[in-house]
């Protein structure tokens, strides 16, 4: 995937899935005559965007790497983009701009201490620290038995098992997440993400190409071309041990280490889930 990565093809990809989502009604034009694809055409985007059609169809084909800060803007608010794929439209727009955000992508990421101490001094929520590739650094005992993950040891020098990998080529994962549709997706998302801010990790696209090759699933979901960080969000597990708890997902990230983040999940008080949640705790 490293090898095939190209901000201007990714580009050309991005737009073309975006404006075929838009449904001309949505973009406030009449649906008239018949259309042989969904959503707008590349005239009636430029039109709505205040661009030539021949400069829109260049930037569709990767042909233009000049674009300015209004023309973003008009192709990101005719398309409704959100914020997340905003940065995006940006970063594949301008690849050669330096990104401050990411640095030291090359080092190989460590779960500092202090980190790990936070994490298990956690007894009430599950919880997963996270590294840029989606590799498990560290985590509580209850985090590793909600995924059902082997106790991972902070001092270790490899990277642990890998959330992307897991979710599309483990088939108990399927089992577990009741909405594995949604995990998929979001994990899909935050790979695109991290992959246009991190055109130079060829261990981060290695990883989407393994996907991309042993993942049906992974080929589908990559293909809308979903963009975005990870979010907070609730997750309904159906664990085997405890049965079905639907549990808060908080995403704290390390401000001094880009792309690592803790994920907590956790219960509302007084319901079944967080009874639950305690007995897995005490399984833990």
């Amino acid at each position: 995937m490293s090898d095939t990565w190209s901000s201007s093809s990714e580009l050309g990809a991005f737009l073309r899935s975006r404006r075929a989502a838009l449904a001309p009604e949505e973009a406030g034009m009449s649906s008239y005559g018949q259309r042989r694809v969904p959503g707008l055409r590349r005239e009636e985007l430029a039109q709505l965007a205040g661009i030539s059609a021949t400069y829109y169809t260049r930037l569709e084909r990767g042909e233009s790497h000049q674009v300015s800060d209004s023309v973003l803007s008009s192709l990101a608010n005719v398309l409704k983009l959100t914020p997340d794929e905003r940065v995006y439209l940006a970063r594949l727009a301008r690849p050669s701009q330096p990104n401050r955000e990411w640095k030291g992508v090359s080092e190989p990421e460590q779960l500092r201490p202090a980190v790990q101490a936070l994490v298990d001094a956690t007894t009430s929520q599950a919880a997963l620290v996270v590294g840029r590739r989606a590799d498990v650094l560290g985590g509580n005992r209850l985090g590793f038995s909600l995924w059902g993950l082997p106790a991972r040891d902070a001092a270790a020098s490899e990277p642990g098992p890998n959330i992307a990998r897991i979710t599309f080529l483990d088939l108990s994962t399927r089992d577990l997440l009741v909405d594995w549709e949604a995990q998929a997706r979001d994990i899909t998302a935050y790979l695109r993400h991290a992959a246009a801010h991190h055109p130079g990790d060829q261990a981060l696209h290695a990883l989407i190409g393994e996907l991309s090759v042993r993942s049906a699933d992974f080929v589908r979901i990559w293909s809308a071309h979903p963009v975005s960080d990870c979010l907070h969000s609730k997750r309904e597990y159906r664990h085997p041990q405890v049965g079905t708890m639907l549990l808060n997902e908080e995403v704290l990230r390390l401000t001094d280490t880009p792309g690592v983040r803790v994920i907590f999940s956790g219960a509302d008080e007084n319901t079944a889930s967080a009874e639950r949640l305690r007995l897995l705790a005490t399984l833990a």
